[in-house]
């Protein structure tokens, strides 16, 4: 487990983060987060819990020896549930932190900063968008910026905005929107560089993103869906069923996300069909 950072990364969307920290750590983040990301403080364990299954939460910063309820155990549980959750550890430099470190290393945590030691307002900063680059929304937009590589820049970014947006659910209009271009233009910028429309971009990123969800245990089907932004988990449904041929809890069963990748980049990118597990 590393207990530092790269180097910054490129520009990216806004995301939302759960804390669980003592209240001088988190006013130091919260200097250091905005305006990218947005901090959800929780008092305890299942407060963390309810969080991710009903926020489009992604990235979880603890303190497990002086936090507020969330030790070595709940970190643990977190990870059994929710082994998509990017987790960083914030807490203080003791002679007690090497042993918690070596647990947590065993749960798989990659990151820990030290309070009044490593955690200036930069080096907060580029630790929150180095974790957040193991989140599962970079994973998925990762996979698809060669296919989308063709869109201005502006658009791209709107796109992955307006899919992890809190708060509204992900529209062309939206992202027509965020990008300053109107609806019209967008379209025509689409079908310039050879995708399908943006409405259909949006489902299939929108269900690549679900289905990586769905592969966590501590979440169902609905908790996904609410995640995402739909109105009813019935929506979701539709929509799987109408580009991958199958329902959420077949899956889960069925597909790796390279399988979804794959029948993807076949069915709406023009890209031949590798071998898919049955």
């Amino acid at each position: 487990m590393s207990c530092h950072v790269g180097s910054s990364v490129g520009k990216m969307v806004s995301m939302l983060v759960v804390t669980a920290v003592p209240d001088a750590q988190l006013f130091k983040l919260r200097a250091a987060a905005s305006p990218v990301f947005t901090l959800e403080p929780v008092e305890d364990g299942p407060g963390m819990v309810e969080a991710i299954r009903l926020r489009p939460v992604e990235l979880a910063v603890v303190d497990p020896k002086d936090g507020p309820g969330i030790g070595i155990r709940e970190i643990e549980r977190l990870r059994q549930m929710f082994p998509s959750l990017s987790l960083l550890i914030y807490t203080a430099l003791t002679p007690e932190t090497a042993e918690l470190l070596l647990a947590l290393g065993r749960v798989g945590i990659r990151r820990a900063i030290f309070s009044r030691f490593d955690d200036a307002p930069s080096s907060l900063r580029q630790a929150l968008h180095s974790e957040a680059e193991h989140t599962v929304f970079r994973k998925v937009a990762r996979s698809l910026a060669d296919l989308l590589g063709a869109l201005p820049d502006q658009l791209r970014i709107a796109l992955e905005s307006t899919l992890t947006s809190p708060m509204e659910a992900p529209t062309v209009s939206l992202m027509a929107q965020r990008a300053r271009l109107g609806r019209r233009t967008c379209e025509r910028l689409f079908a310039r560089s050879g995708l399908p429309s943006p409405r259909m971009v949006l489902i299939v990123a929108r269900l690549l993103y679900a289905h990586r969800l769905l592969l966590d245990p501590g979440l169902t089907v609905e908790n996904v869906a609410t995640k995402l932004g739909y109105s009813r988990a019935r929506t979701m449904q539709a929509h799987l069923r109408e580009v991958f041929g199958l329902t959420a809890g077949e899956m889960r069963l069925s597909l790796t996300p390279d399988d979804a990748l794959h029948i993807v980049k076949a069915r709406y990118f023009n890209e031949p069909l590798g071998q898919v597990a049955s």
